[in-house]
């Protein structure tokens, strides 16, 4: 019979938010995979645990090398664990390869959840929580950050995204360019730790605070785009958007009718824009 990986959350902060399960988890898996193990350590030594089971290093560096090794543990029968330094694994951390591989060799995969960035800066943020949507770091490179923010500029749900503290001003700046300096956001820096933090405002006014400098994890979290009726939304605009979902890789039929179905026009309003905005 086949294994079973176990993807483990560890505490983003405060060692007592590890759930009882990640003790035992850990304690009796036959591999424990840790993104680094000197914090494993830390971790086990903290909850009073001793792994029995073989303890290997699993992080972006090793991952695509290391995958099959764990796959052929998971194959042979043993209960793999896998845990990153802070957080749920696979997301914004090692382990979606894992994952991948042990789903498509029929390998069982379970999870041991536990505190999350995402969910805990969300919930403090003071914004809408009701729709959301999470998208990670962004492109270290400037001019790959701003694509990356003019894809979402239209969103509508709260976004939620990781940076780190010394790009946090860039990004906030870049941010308050794209989604407009009043758009609301609080930045949530080093959450459930001793000097947790939370700085609400509009972007304009976070990107001067951040321009000071800022320590610590940091998930800054972005108020969606307002609604707009069809009657504020021109030409220009409208060709804007479709331009946006063409450089994200959209084809022009398809930014068209997904701008058209957004702003709640019909497709040949948005057509004859894309025309005459050509024509010019």
């Amino acid at each position: 019979m086949t294994g079973t990986l176990v993807l483990a959350g560890t505490p983003i902060g405060d060692i007592a938010d590890a759930p009882p399960r990640l003790a035992e988890e850990l304690a009796g898996a036959d591999v424990v995979a840790a993104e680094d193990t000197r914090r494993l350590r830390r971790l086990t030594q903290a909850l009073g645990v001793t792994p029995k089971g073989r303890v290997l290093s699993y992080f972006e560096g090793n991952e695509s090398a290391r995958t099959p090794e764990l796959v052929d543990e998971l194959l042979g029968g043993a209960r793999v664990l896998l845990v990153t330094d802070a957080g749920m694994p696979s997301v914004s951390d090692p382990g979606y390869r894992l994952v991948a591989a042990a789903v498509e060799r029929d390998v069982k995969v379970t999870a041991v959840p536990g505190p999350s960035a995402v969910l805990t800066a969300l919930a403090l943020s003071g914004l809408p929580v009701d729709r959301f949507c999470f998208e990670g770091f962004l492109p270290r490179k400037a001019g790959e950050r701003l694509s990356r923010l003019k894809e979402v500029a239209e969103e509508r749900r709260t976004l939620v995204y990781f940076e780190a503290p010394h790009r946090l001003d860039d990004t906030l700046a870049a941010m308050a360019s794209v989604f407009g300096e009043e758009r609301r956001a609080a930045v949530c820096r080093e959450l459930t730790k001793t000097y947790e933090e939370i700085k609400r405002g509009p972007l304009g006014e976070l990107a001067v605070w951040a321009a000071e400098g800022v320590r610590g994890e940091i998930t800054v979290v972005v108020e969606g785009a307002p609604e707009k009726g069809p009657e504020e939304i021109g030409p220009e605009e409208l060709v804007r958007r479709v331009q946006v979902r063409e450089e994200a890789g959209e084809r022009r039929k398809e930014a068209i009718a997904a701008v058209a179905t957004e702003a709640g026009l019909p497709k040949r309003v948005v057509f004859d824009a894309v025309v005459a905005a050509k024509s010019r």
